[in-house]
């Protein structure tokens, strides 16, 4: 049998006999050296070479994460404890901070993702620790907060029809869709654009050129003035 020459993430933590996880969380912190291999086009993980697996200290790569990891559910749990309003537990009622959130918190660079499921994140414990402790907490979570469309255009005080249209001219983007179901069949269930509520504020001050109060006042059934303008992509 050929000797594997080259590895990836996943084959690499598998050879050190190492979560994968911990594998991902050695190599966003250093432990674990930049790939040496070159990726083809058709490649777009990184890869190591043999010499460079078997180079690696494995124990460290397990002491860099002696926990087990914890779901972006999980995640906001404790954010939302250390906030000191807890999620509530009982299924079905509304979470005060979301798995919504904390995917807006990897974004900005202050978490990471140690999964490779697009459905779910997963977290190194103590990192989340210690975003719980940053004094800004509560604004970052005000911002990343999830909005609805409904939600989205009764905060900014339009019609829905008016937001759609805010949405094709490119002023403001969805970093994220949520299933929502309608009735018990699946049949019924629809994609749903999340939007983050910093990104919808950001919307007016951003076209001031825009008469809002002339766009407030429009009357239901009458055509959106923003349907007459082309678009111009948001930068963020």
């Amino acid at each position: 049998m050929a000797r594997r020459t080259e590895y990836d993430a996943g084959q690499a933590a598998k050879r050190l006999k190492v979560p994968a996880t911990a594998f991902r969380w050695a190599r966003h912190t250093g432990l674990v050296p930049a790939p040496d291999v070159t990726s083809s086009a058709t490649q777009c993980a990184e890869r190591w070479s043999r010499a460079a697996v078997e180079a690696m200290d494995a124990d460290a790569v397990r002491a860099a994460m002696p926990s087990p990891p914890i779901s972006g559910r999980a995640a906001a749990d404790r954010i939302a404890d250390a906030l000191g309003t807890p999620n509530p537990t009982a299924y079905g009622e509304k979470a005060i901070v979301t798995a919504f959130v904390v995917r807006r918190l990897v974004d900005r660079g202050l978490l990471v993702d140690l999964s490779a499921n697009p459905d779910g994140t997963l977290h190194h414990p103590d990192q989340v620790d210690q975003v719980c402790r940053r004094e800004d907490l509560a604004e970052l979570v005000a911002a990343d907060s999830p909005l609805g469309p409904e939600q989205a255009a009764a905060r900014l005080r339009v019609r829905r029809v008016d937001w759609d249209w805010m949405v094709r001219l490119g002023w403001v983007r969805s970093p994220q869709s949520v299933e929502v179901q309608f009735g018990t069949s699946r049949a019924g269930a629809v994609d749903v654009a999340l939007y983050t509520t910093a990104s919808v504020d950001a919307i007016v001050p951003a076209h001031p050129d825009i008469d809002w109060e002339q766009l407030r006042a429009v009357e239901k059934g009458r055509r959106s003035p923003l349907a007459a303008l082309r678009p111009t992509p948001v930068s963020v």
